[in-house]
């Protein structure tokens, strides 16, 4: 049987089927007794823009989690704050933060392109070195890097250099930055002296597939590079492919996965979930429809801010924010009497694992439309 025959005869997973294995995958389908470190590692990273995603990110995924085993692991070093993935800030494994990093460095690399008329003149190797001597000499601020920087290359733009510093170099946000109920802006060192040891040769990434498919599949090609950033990896496939399964989605995409790997019936039952706003689960395919309908594509965002998003039967359903002394819910349409129900028992339940002793009321608000 040729590739392209078996892959037409693959058995078709629905968008059903598709969320209840991601969901099972992603810790959402059960809470997990994970540590939160195990959990960072099996989830190869968490989206961390902002300081407070990651944790409300893991209060979701895990059972007797409290934000101070997270703040407890970025102070002793076990996990960073850095930029990888999609150019975004993540929080990952100190192992993670230095195999990731040279993984993706060619997109690093190909986004400094971007900025490169800011940057005529400047030579982008003095340009790292001058900048980890900086930065390791005492941590830096992003603003007393780009000045530093700009006092070498005057003639240079201010967020092009820094750009390029944090393109070229793996730089660790160093606490209190991160940290639970702490507050403090973003101060940079390097991942290599942050950790005390040499970042790892950019691996090969047929493992880092492996682990993508761990925690997200089954998922296709372009899947793989949405979440990662890269392009090309199809060959990367195509090399694992006996190691593999295949599937095809309702439009007849090939999709790959991990034999053993859990794949629920998709009238497996999904509790309500409440997630940051960029958590992973909603970033990491190109085709989100596994988690968002079609009719809400779009509603967890407006422009470049993200909503914190509720999942119901394991769909986006609406959005939420704390405010007012409430935790105030929005939903994309009316919910029925029990899953109000379960929607506030889970929302009692965040509230007590992330602000114990808090007195927030939780409201349903009227049902947002487009």
């Amino acid at each position: 049987m040729t590739k392209s025959t078996a892959a037409a005869t693959a058995p078709v997973l629905g968008a059903r089927a598709l969320n209840r294995a991601t969901l099972s995958r992603q810790l959402l389908l059960s809470r997990s007794p994970m540590s939160a470190g195990a959990a960072v590692e099996h989830l190869v990273g968490l989206q961390a823009q902002n300081v407070k995603p990651p944790y409300y990110a893991l209060a979701a995924r895990l059972e007797g989690f409290g934000p101070e085993e997270l703040s407890g692991l970025m102070a002793s070093r076990e996990v960073v704050r850095i930029v990888t993935i999609r150019s975004t800030i993540h929080t990952h494994t100190a192992d993670d933060c230095l195999s990731l990093r040279p993984l993706v460095q060619p997109a690093r690399d190909r986004e400094i392109t971007l900025f490169r008329k800011g940057l005529a003149g400047v030579d982008l190797d003095r340009l790292a070195a001058f900048a980890r001597e900086l930065v390791e000499a005492e941590p830096c601020t992003v603003s007393g890097l780009r000045e530093a920087l700009l006092a070498e290359w005057p003639d240079a733009d201010p967020q092009a250099l820094g750009v390029a510093a944090r393109c070229r170099l793996p730089l660790v946000q160093v606490p209190p930055r991160g940290l639970w109920g702490r507050s403090g802006q973003v101060v940079l060192t390097t991942a290599e002296h942050w950790l005390g040891r040499p970042a790892e040769p950019a691996p090969a990434p047929d493992a880092t597939v492996l682990r993508y498919l761990a925690a997200f599949g089954p998922a296709s090609v372009k899947d793989m590079q949405t979440w990662a950033g890269l392009t090309r990896l199809r060959e990367v496939f195509e090399r694992l492919r006996p190691r593999l399964v295949t599937f095809r989605d309702d439009s007849g995409l090939e999709l790959f996965d991990l034999p053993d790997a859990p794949r629920p019936a998709p009238d497996t039952p999904a509790p309500p979930r409440f997630l940051p706003e960029f958590d992973n689960l909603l970033l990491s395919h190109a085709d989100r429809t596994r988690v968002v309908p079609e009719e809400y594509r779009g509603r967890a965002a407006r422009g470049n801010q993200a909503h914190r998003v509720l999942l119901v039967d394991g769909f986006l359903a609406g959005v939420w924010k704390l405010e007012g002394g409430a935790l105030v819910v929005e939903p994309f349409r009316e919910p029925t009497r029990a899953e109000r129900q379960e929607i506030t028992a889970e929302g009692e339940r965040m509230l007590g694992v992330l602000h114990p002793g808090s007195s927030y009321d939780i409201r349903f608000g009227t049902v947002v439309s487009r």
